[in-house]
């Protein structure tokens, strides 16, 4: 079911990459370039950015570290003189593996600040414009760490939840003024970030193959993009449980 504008031809759009300079950002910048998009890149690696911009004819690099309000507000303001904002995906991520027996407060924290409170400074001004424009698409990756508790994931994983709720709440606010709302729940893709996980990774998939499966989900109106199907549906089947049949086949599953 389409929730969602379909949003199928990208020649000429403007699309705004929060977190871009690697991973499913990047995969994500190069593929809507391709089809013709006008991709503004940002993330706090600058060389990286400019790397992509010489490589893209038509595209740019705007540094940005998403933790810091008076920055983001700015790259908002930089981002929209310059033309209405199509879609504006929020990739930035901040992952470490952690456990509530060995608890990093600082790291904790910092998950949050780039996870959800970057995606929170964007929300005021993006929402103005888009309004004030009269259309636009607001979407965020989020992950399927997101779905229920999960071990190693104490710091992860909450902010992925949040993210899910926030892009709930945020469609039924803006769906009936005219804007798209979307939600990217990955499992496993190789990316820097899950580079450092010391377990098997089930169904993993290569950054070009996430990129693919979100630009599906977006042409279809779908809400709620999730992938691989093979492992996300198992996921969303385990959700359902409850709680004493859920922990104990996380028990199960992980060995932990």
């Amino acid at each position: 079911m389409s929730l969602n504008p379909p949003l199928t031809d990208w020649h000429g759009k403007r699309v705004w990459l929060v977190g871009a300079s690697s991973g499913i950002g990047l995969a994500l910048a190069q593929a809507l370039h391709t089809r013709g998009a006008h991709v503004i890149v940002s993330a706090r690696n600058a060389s990286a950015l400019q790397a992509f911009a010489n490589q893209h004819a038509g595209s740019a690099a705007l540094p940005l570290d998403v933790t810091d309000p008076a920055a983001v507000h700015a790259a908002c303001e930089q981002v929209t003189v310059s033309g209405p904002i199509d879609l504006m995906c929020y990739c930035a991520g901040h992952y470490h593996a952690m456990r509530a027996t060995e608890v990093d407060t600082p790291d904790l924290l910092h998950h949050q600040a780039v996870n959800v409170t970057g995606a929170l400074y964007l929300l005021e001004p993006m929402i103005r414009t888009m309004r004030q424009q009269g259309h636009g698409h607001l979407s965020f990756i989020s992950s399927v760490a997101g779905f229920r508790g999960l071990p190693k994931s104490l710091a992860y994983g909450p902010t992925k939840a949040a993210l899910i709720n926030l892009a709930e709440t945020l469609y039924l606010d803006l769906q009936p003024h005219g804007l798209g709302i979307s939600v990217i729940n990955p499992g496993f893709v190789a990316t820097p970030l899950t580079a450092q996980n010391d377990f098997h990774m089930p169904a993993l998939i290569q950054p070009e193959e996430a990129a693919d499966a979100i630009l599906r989900g977006w042409a279809k109106g779908q809400f709620d993009i999730h992938f691989p199907k093979r492992f996300t549906r198992l996921l969303k089947l385990l959700r359902c449980l409850p709680y004493p049949l859920y922990f104990a086949a996380i028990r199960r599953i992980t060995g932990l």
